[in-house]
């Protein structure tokens, strides 16, 4: 028997289950969440004890995809879930990131989450099932946890806001953003925007953290009934002895060389500080280096903090509102359709856009089914950039997020595919990183695509904010530097055009922000972006006239859907002749509607002109010049476009009367003729005697 333990509520109109005690017992806390149709099974287990020597906390989020929960069988040659995809890898983010600081300090055990979707519809997101059930799974085992929180996706459609909309509510939708919350903070925001108000913004995510409340509820409510006691963590013991050793010797340093304002030459004196002192300190506490290197990591994070709240500078010496020097430069790859060097400080991205065509979509097979992605974007984070090596080059879990944030601010100011039948590329490589490269991303981005001379509807820049909080003392900074984003509480990525929010992304690290800061914040940082905005301007303002010669033209025609089957032919046997014939990439939608792309505008005329005379309409009144394909005694069958006859019966086929229609034709023959009647059955009616005298128009 099973001592099976369920809470239920509602939740954005449907009803909403967590059960406990069925499935998974041997992990320390398990859950099954449901809503609709949409289970998942979320699982939390911790090692028993810390590795010894251990001083970080390894947490592992693992978030995967059943093909089964979807009814199908996966792709592939070996018929089993793989590699786990974007998207898998971006809810795992997802997961991870509310959950994190939410742990004891000192609680260093080995800790996995691991969620797997069993059931899935199209209406309910599985990744924020996942995130509801990580943070429950989490708060009803014995696993030191400071939650619980719950997650909700937020749109907006027609001015009001939803909870969880649906996948046709989300189409309509000018938001889309996924917020964690605790009862009393906001612990993560993550999505996008049309375009939208700073203000809008913040109550889209204040709507989001009212939503989550009843979760929380019921959370505590399936702990009351089924948790268990939380472990024992041991204390943190702090050698007061040696931490005074450290300090006498390497504080006032360490004071001036939180000061350097270049990023390396900073980093190479605290490492230079480092050894100093463990040199000094070797005989008396010798084996405790990683101890002396913790308690310099301490006064440096108490000495940068404390110079911002106190004296308002920061490490390079800028105030808490002013941009980093910025450098912008376009058109600097001569064989890419476009290109940007975005520099701003010691980060800088070069960044490049490259146009397909519609073989060059992405097809995504999901749970949902195959889809097609038009509009890509790839960020790299090479080691170089950091002056490290790694043996590691193919892209991990922040690339991927990083990418997908960028992705996400400029997707929304793209032009219509019906207006622009382009797939487009955009690729990110970081230079040099001091903080922010994602944001830089969106910056290079945004000025590739108007090389590129993609007509998107507005610039967008990027800008990260940061923030130092001390009890009551709150500094919010503009442009954080990467030492500010590890030595400080949150990063608050803020991407937009002059006209409103794009995208945003927030992580704190602490257990959450209030209204206020995040009010604060989203104004300076619009401060901030319409600078950045300025900078890019200097550079390239508005997207090119003219695609890049190396760009492939694509010229758009429209058919009659019933004619489809003539330009493809039996088998795709005529499209594939006009193509060979020309060089061009042919595409045809259910529509009528077909994409001509080639780089030789001869070669695309010459396409267009064969699928035109292919699927041409006879129009009474109108002179054909057409070839005689059958002689009859009542008249001769004149073909006037490929696969497409007409009678011009013999007494149409002069002026005076013809006895033998080979007096005046024969098989083979180009006669001018003009269209005088199509009956009910499609039969077209030709005359010659009514074209005599005529020339076809130019």
């Amino acid at each position: 028997m099973f001592n099976t333990q369920t809470v239920e509520l509602e939740f954005s109109g449907r009803k909403l289950s967590i059960e406990t005690g069925k499935m998974a017992k041997q992990a320390n806390g398990a859950v099954v969440v449901r809503c609709g149709d949409t289970t998942v099974l979320v699982t939390a287990v911790a090692s028993k004890s810390a590795k010894e020597g251990q001083d970080f906390f390894p947490l592992t989020v693992n978030y995967q995809e059943k093909a089964y929960a979807g009814g199908k069988i996966p792709g592939g040659f070996f018929k089993r879930e793989a590699r786990p995809s974007d998207n898998e890898t971006l809810t795992c983010r997802l997961i991870d990131r509310p959950i994190r600081p939410l742990f004891p300090e000192n609680f260093l055990n080995d800790t996995q989450i691991m969620a797997t979707v069993v059931s899935a519809d199209r209406d309910n997101d599985p990744g924020i099932l996942s995130m509801i059930g990580a943070s429950a799974a989490l708060h009803v085992s014995d696993i030191p946890f400071f939650g619980p929180i719950a997650g909700v996706q937020v749109g907006r459609v027609n001015g009001q806001f939803v909870a969880n909309p649906t996948a046709d509510e989300l189409a309509l939708s000018d938001i889309d953003i996924v917020v964690a919350a605790s009862k009393d903070t906001v612990c993560m925001v993550e999505g996008g925007a049309a375009e939208v108000s700073e203000d809008v913004m913040l109550e889209a995510v204040f709507f989001g953290h009212a939503a989550v409340q009843p979760i929380l509820v019921a959370q505590e409510e399936l702990r009351a009934k089924a948790g268990v006691a939380k472990r024992d963590v041991p204390p943190v013991v702090v050698d007061e002895a040696l931490k005074a050793k450290v300090k006498e010797l390497a504080y006032a340093q360490m004071k001036e060389a939180v000061r350097i304002k270049s990023k390396g030459d900073r980093h190479n004196r605290i490492d230079v500080i480092a050894a100093e002192t463990i040199a000094a300190l070797s005989g008396e506490f010798e084996g405790r280096n990683k101890e002396i290197k913790g308690f310099l990591g301490d006064f440096e994070y108490e000495l940068v903090r404390e110079h911002i709240l106190k004296d308002g500078e920061r490490i390079d010496g800028r105030d808490t509102r002013t941009i980093r020097p910025i450098i912008t430069e376009v058109n600097l790859l001569p064989r890419a359709h476009g290109s940007a060097l975005f520099t701003r400080g010691e980060t800088q991205a070069l960044v490049a856009a490259t146009l397909g065509t519609s073989i060059d979509e992405q097809r995504i097979d999901s749970l949902y089914g195959e889809s097609k992605k038009r509009f890509l974007l790839h960020y790299n984070f090479p080691p170089y950039s950091v002056g490290e090596t790694s043996f590691r080059l193919a892209p991990g879990r922040r690339e991927i997020g990083h990418g997908a944030l960028a992705e996400r601010a400029l997707v929304r100011v793209l032009p219509k595919h019906e207006d622009f039948p382009y797939t487009i590329r955009v690729v990110s490589d970081t230079l040099e990183s001091n903080g922010s490269s994602s944001m830089a991303t969106v910056c290079g981005g945004s000025l590739s695509l108007m090389d590129a001379g993609v007509p998107i509807k507005a610039p967008v820049a990027g800008i990260a904010m940061g923030l130092i909080k001390e009890g009551n003392d709150v500094a919010i900074l503009s442009d954080i530097l990467g030492d500010e984003d590890h030595l400080g509480d949150m990063d608050f990525k803020v991407a937009g055009t002059a006209e409103g929010v794009t995208a945003l992304q927030m992580d704190i690290k602490i257990t959450g922000v209030t209204r206020e800061i995040m009010q604060t914040a989203l104004g300076q940082a619009r401060e901030g972006r319409l600078h950045i905005l300025g900078k890019m301007a200097e550079s390239l303002a508005t997207p090119r006239n003219d695609l890049s010669a190396y760009a492939p033209r694509i010229t758009t025609i429209w058919i009659k859907s019933d004619k489809i089957r003539d330009v493809i032919g039996s088998g795709g046997k005529t499209i594939r002749s006009i193509t060979e014939a020309t060089g061009v990439s042919i595409d045809i939608e259910d529509s009528g509607k077909i994409n001509i792309a080639s780089h030789d505008k001869d070669a695309c005329d010459r396409a267009i002109k064969m699928i035109r005379d292919l699927t041409a309409e006879a129009e009474e009144g109108k002179l054909y010049m057409g070839t005689v394909k059958k002689i009859m005694e009542f008249g001769a069958f004149v073909e006037i476009f490929p696969g497409t006859d007409g009678l011009v019966h013999i007494s149409e086929l002069d002026t005076t009367r013809v006895k033998n229609v080979t007096d005046v034709l024969n098989e083979g023959d180009k006669v001018l003729v003009k269209c005088i009647g199509i009956d009910k059955q499609g039969k077209i009616k030709l005359s010659r005697k009514e074209a005599l005298g005529a020339t076809l128009p130019e």
